[in-house]
């Protein structure tokens, strides 16, 4: 036989159900505005029916309804546009580093514009073609020298120039990495915690939107993907578990690095090497918080560190990106990367353009040698190299210690102009001085590319813009495509106030007729316990 207060009951669950929703309904609302904050929702479950099947159960028409309770309290989440989010993420890291890269190397060479390299030796030029017509001149000569220090001056510059900003690359290379160890730590600390609450039958929703934002700014940094693990003890199904993350190439592939287990409860920290020679990345390691903790570790000789060069490194994002514009020492032992390859095609132009210019100016006569009646000996070279022995296998550092020569410095009389006829010059000829102008079309080897000055420089340069073009073009599309299926993603987690308005008035009906429940019931009692047997 049912209870005379089963409605009582009934409705007070009813109350209290409405009431924990009305409650989760102001929770999303004041957090409306909270990045990463995932709309909650209160799930809605019967209480067991009356009565419970038994041979001794009373003989009532069917079972009866006992009211509601809040079942659970869950986010609203779609993992598969978590994945793809971060996915889309890492492209976007990767390719807006990149492209930031080398916009500061564009800046840098300042081409096309009027103070670039090309329009600073083409007046250089223009200077021997004037030196031709008036050998004699002194402020033509002026004019050679001077032009040919801008020349000089504007390589130092370029080179010096991209140096700062590799150096600069290299600090964002240790902040990256630091970053990325930082959020693996937070990331363990989160499953830690939740690994404390889901095994009791709680879901730490706002802690899973916490950790959920630190992968999505790991996605960045690194190609990432979550695993989920579960908590045990009485953990809910829905229960979003605790997450292990690994390193993965652009196609989802695992590379070998798990950042966080999420079973042991542990974080693997990375740490980036540099070459002693070259200050080059040798290598990225991987290796746990408590190996790191022995004073006497190091990465290159412990046991239980995962090692990898940069171009075996796969987990596209800002951080690789940031190691192939610094430049990196590859597995074959050369040199790698946007900045080392750019220096690389500086010095060998350099190195190419300073050598013929001098093979012809030292075949040439200049005026002192014209009076002295002999050549000088050793010959003079109108450019040097400030403090470096290069040769043509070691032409490292060219561009950055080009100068005039000092003999061309300290007389302007020592410019070689007329050319050698018969071992003898003459001051009224310039002839040589054209002959170095037509340096500029000579064609000369540049390290197995034979073409003049001009045309490998503008090949340089034409490469640069294409490296640029494609990291724009990459970066637009990834970004597009982040923010679209972040769109998507808000449209499912992220809170609509005119929708929980609605929940609003819908739970506080509810709620309202839950009470009337209470007051008819009570209407009822008063009539059986007062208004009968009078």
């Amino acid at each position: 036989m049912q209870s005379t207060f089963h409605g009582l009951e009934t409705a007070r669950r009813a109350m209290f159900t409405q009431q924990t929703a009305l409650h989760t309904t102001g929770h999303n609302i004041a957090n409306a505005n909270t990045p990463g904050y995932s709309r909650q929702r209160v799930n809605f479950t019967q209480t067991e029916a009356y009565p419970n099947p038994g041979m001794n159960r009373p003989d009532i028409p069917g079972q009866l309804g006992t009211g509601v309770s809040a079942g659970a309290i869950q986010r609203i989440r779609e993992g598969f546009l978590d994945t793809q989010y971060r996915a889309e993420t890492s492209k976007f890291g990767y390719w807006d580093a990149r492209q930031v890269a080398l916009h500061k190397m564009e800046d840098i060479m300042n081409e096309p514009t009027e103070d670039g390299l090309a329009q600073t030796m083409d007046r250089f030029w223009t200077s021997l073609q004037d030196l031709s017509v008036h050998p004699e001149d002194s402020g033509a000569r002026s004019v050679v020298r001077q032009r040919g220090m801008a020349v000089a001056e504007t390589f130092n510059y370029t080179s010096e120039s991209l140096k700062a900003i590799q150096r600069d690359l290299k600090n964002e290379i240790n902040v990256t990495a630091e970053e990325v160890n930082s959020l693996a730590r937070q990331i363990n600390n989160m499953n830690t915690q939740i690994a404390s609450v889901e095994p009791h039958g709680f879901l730490p929703n706002d802690l899973y939107d916490q950790r959920d934002q630190l992968v999505d700014r790991l996605s960045q940094l690194v190609n990432v993907k979550v695993e989920p693990v579960g908590s045990g003890g009485l953990a809910l199904d829905i229960a979003e578990g605790k997450y292990t993350i690994k390193l993965v190439d652009q196609n989802g592939r695992d590379i070998g690095v798990t950042l966080v287990d999420g079973k042991r409860l542990e974080a693997n920290e990375m740490k980036v090497a540099y070459d002693d020679d070259t200050g080059l990345v040798e290598a990225v390691y991987f290796a746990s918080q408590k190996t790191q903790e022995d004073p006497n570790f190091d990465y290159k000789t412990n046991g239980g560190v995962s090692k990898f060069t940069v171009d075996n490194f796969h987990a596209a994002g800002k951080m690789k990106a940031d190691l192939e514009s610094y430049g990196y020492i590859a597995k074959n032992g050369e040199e790698k990367g946007l900045y080392p390859e750019m220096f690389q095609n500086l010095d060998q132009m350099v190195f190419a353009f300073a050598a013929e210019f001098n093979a012809v100016h030292n075949s040439g006569w200049s005026l002192n040698e014209i009076a002295a009646g002999e050549k000088s000996d050793p010959p003079i070279n109108f450019f040097e190299y400030r403090g470096a022995d290069l040769t043509i296998v070691n032409f490292k550092g060219a561009a950055s210690n080009l100068k005039v020569s000092d003999a061309i410095m300290a007389g302007l009389d020592n410019i070689a102009a007329s050319t050698d006829y018969q071992g003898k010059g003459f001051s009224g000829d310039g002839s040589n001085a054209l002959a170095l102008a037509n340096v500029k079309d000579a064609s000369l080897n540049f390290g197995g590319t034979t073409t003049n000055v001009q045309s490998f420089y503008q090949g340089v340069i034409g490469d640069m813009a294409v490296h640029t073009n494609e990291a724009e073009r990459m970066m637009r599309n990834s970004d597009t495509l982040r923010l679209s299926v972040d769109q998507r993603r808000e449209s499912v987690s992220g809170v609509s106030l005119d929708e929980e308005m609605t929940n609003l008035i819908q739970f506080q009906h509810a709620y309202n007729a839950a009470a009337k429940m209470i007051s008819v019931v009570d209407d009822m009692l008063d009539r059986i316990i007062n208004g009968l047997g009078r």
